[in-house]
């Protein structure tokens, strides 16, 4: 990933951060049968020394299940806040007009390999671990308790258990850092006022409030 030093991310709370807020990443394989790309919900399991292991499952129909009889190299990529900036935000468009549009955004890109787990009580521990984070925020959480048990059983035996080692992260947040500080401040006023709820503002908010 092109890091502009401005834009690079390097601490790990950060990037866990945005991984738990944002579990949908899509894994990247370098399989035999050339790249194979699938978006999965995941868990990020770590240690006292920040080791990672991102987990997950899949069907076992899907072609990648065939593909993970061996660990194969792999990136997950995990898309974080991202929105449009207009130039029409920029104080000094006003000034000199030299301003053009941009993407700003947040991602973490963990590489590493990935392994096939057979094995039902680690694929339902992790079900179980995914759902708690999904639910934690409802009022009135569901558990898989909360099904039948032969039915949780049946759909157990469909499914096939991956984990990623995490070998290495790369994490990138862009949000206007490169810009003049009045064109940070009238950027920031303008998605106050358009969007004032959204997750994009509120990352824009974080990183240019630390500057």
């Amino acid at each position: 990933m092109f890091q502009p030093k401005i834009f690079m991310v390097d601490e790990f709370d950060q990037m866990l951060s945005l991984i738990q807020a944002n579990p949908l990443g899509a894994l990247v394989v370098n399989a035999e049968s050339g790249l194979l790309a699938n978006h999965l919900p995941f868990i990020a399991v770590t240690d006292e020394e920040n080791n990672t292991r991102l987990q997950a499952h899949i069907p076992r129909v899907n072609p990648l299940a065939g593909e993970l009889q061996k660990d194969l190299p792999s990136m997950v990529i995990f898309q974080g806040p991202e929105g449009y900036i207009s130039p029409s935000l920029y104080a000094t468009k006003k000034q000199h007009g030299k301003v053009v549009p941009t993407w700003n955004y947040s991602v973490v890109h963990a590489h590493g390999s990935t392994r096939l787990i057979n094995d039902a009580d680690w694929i339902a521990a992790q079900i179980d671990a995914l759902t708690r984070q999904q639910e934690a925020a409802r009022q009135d959480p569901w558990s898989t308790d909360d099904a039948p048990k032969p039915y949780i059983n049946s759909l157990l035996k469909s499914l096939v258990g991956i984990e990623v080692i995490v070998e290495r992260f790369e994490a990138k947040t862009k949000a206007s850092q490169n810009q003049p500080q009045e064109n940070q401040v009238s950027v920031l006023a303008a998605l106050q006022e358009e969007k004032p709820d959204s997750s994009f503002t509120r990352m824009m908010q974080s990183v240019l409030r630390k500057r």
